[in-house]
């Protein structure tokens, strides 16, 4: 275990160094069974990222996140545990977005909270108990934040997935959703990766065997939500998934394999589904782009709508990949002959500007909403600087992604 670590912390500073032929090498040499040194590479510089595999560091660099708030001990076993958003613009209409602000009355994009929650219900700012989940695939631990006062019969349901090295606590800080849930009646669930199945709690979007329908990880979140479903009433027809770059890989991956399941995607900083089978194939797709792609789901089911945010200077994942998970949840919707592209530019006082196009079908529905924010890293866009891997400068992703999923119901139900 100590040499794999030693082999992956040296693939990960060469990867740093910029030096993708090393790293890979390094890998395959690992593999092989030589033991050989690597070749040596610069310091790395003191900048955020995100990290994949397991063993192996594939989002580049990490920082050490504090994890005093989670819970230590085993948590207990699952007991059973209509969005009022402002719609977008139409096309053509130029776009622009409140910057994120905080406190009494505070509006997120539009978002305005129903109240404030009384003493002791809770604020939703990433404190919630952690339960665990098992079922013929696996188990895996998660938070479940229910609004105060919310019932949950017919709610829609949004599971968020993390980052690399981070935590369910530390994303729900950083990107606020639960605040937002408590204004808009979203039930939102907060999967934790353990460090057995990667040491980095990357979720395993690289690896085949993490895939698939029936098996792996897509197996397991899947089963989770349906339970959440089941057991609390939601409405089936209204639950989405999102995350950010492994968490968001991760969730082109369950749009693939479980469109009968998720209405939409949130795809932050993120790769397409099936850009990668090993390490050395995802480092090449997280440096270069993604390249070839699979169709975003073999099955007949209607294609999963996918919004996706990603900083056109993130140096950890390729920004074309963002456009790869829009291609993706296009392929099939291509087929409408009457699908029309709009293209919105805007800026935000004292903020980022970014560049948002809108892909739509015939009959007026979204089929893809793609959100290049200009300068920004890897980072999620407009969040809170109390969670990693957040840029406050940035659009807010996490209300307009409430605000796509509030136009997306998954047809048939």
């Amino acid at each position: 275990m100590n040499h794999d670590n030693d082999t992956m912390r040296r693939a990960m500073r060469l990867m740093q160094a910029g030096d993708l032929q090393a790293a890979t090498r390094t890998l395959q040499d690992a593999l092989a069974g030589n033991a050989g040194p690597a070749p040596a590479a610069p310091a790395a510089h003191d900048a955020r990222g995100d990290v994949a595999g397991r063993g192996a560091c594939l989002e580049g660099e990490f920082r050490v996140i504090d994890d005093t708030k989670a819970h230590d001990a085993r948590p207990p076993a699952d007991h059973h545990a209509a969005a009022d958003l402002r719609p977008g613009p139409t096309a053509g209409q130029p776009y622009t977005w409140p910057r994120s602000t905080t406190g009494e009355g505070a509006t997120h994009a539009g978002v305005t909270p129903w109240r404030r929650p009384a003493s002791g219900e809770g604020t939703g700012d990433g404190n919630f108990p952690r339960l665990r989940f098992s079922c013929a695939a696996g188990e895996l631990e998660y938070g479940l934040y229910i609004p105060p006062g919310l019932e949950t019969a017919g709610a829609p349901l949004l599971v968020m997935l993390h980052g690399c090295t981070q935590t369910p606590e530390d994303f729900a800080r950083g990107t606020r959703m639960n605040q937002l849930a408590d204004g808009h009646g979203y039930v939102v669930a907060w999967p934790a990766q353990s460090a057995e199945r990667n040491q980095n709690r990357c979720w395993n979007w690289f690896r085949g065997s993490d895939q698939q329908r029936d098996r792996g990880e897509p197996a397991i979140l899947a089963a989770l939500t349906r339970h959440l479903v089941s057991t609390h009433g939601l409405d089936a027809g209204r639950v989405y998934v999102a995350g950010l770059s492994a968490g968001g890989a991760m969730a082109a991956v369950l749009a693939s394999t479980h469109p009968d399941v998720y209405a939409a995607i949130g795809v932050h900083s993120g790769l397409p589904v099936g850009v990668a089978r090993d390490m050395p194939s995802a480092f090449a797709a997280m440096r270069k782009g993604s390249g070839r792609r699979r169709r975003a789901s073999f099955s007949t089911a209607a294609p999963v709508p996918a919004i996706v945010f990603h900083g056109d200077g993130d140096a950890t994942v390729h920004p074309g990949n963002g456009l790869g998970v829009v291609e993706q949840s296009l392929d099939r919707a291509a087929d409408d002959a009457g699908m029309t592209s709009a293209v919105e530019r805007a800026s935000a006082p004292g903020g980022r500007s970014a560049t948002r196009t809108v892909h739509r079908t015939a009959d007026g529905r979204i089929a893809a909403e793609h959100w290049v924010v200009h300068g920004a890293g890897h980072a999620w866009s407009g969040g809170d600087a109390s969670g990693s891997y957040t840029d406050p400068q940035g659009p807010d992703a996490s209300a307009e992604m409430l605000r796509f999923f509030a136009g997306c119901r998954r047809s048939g139900s």
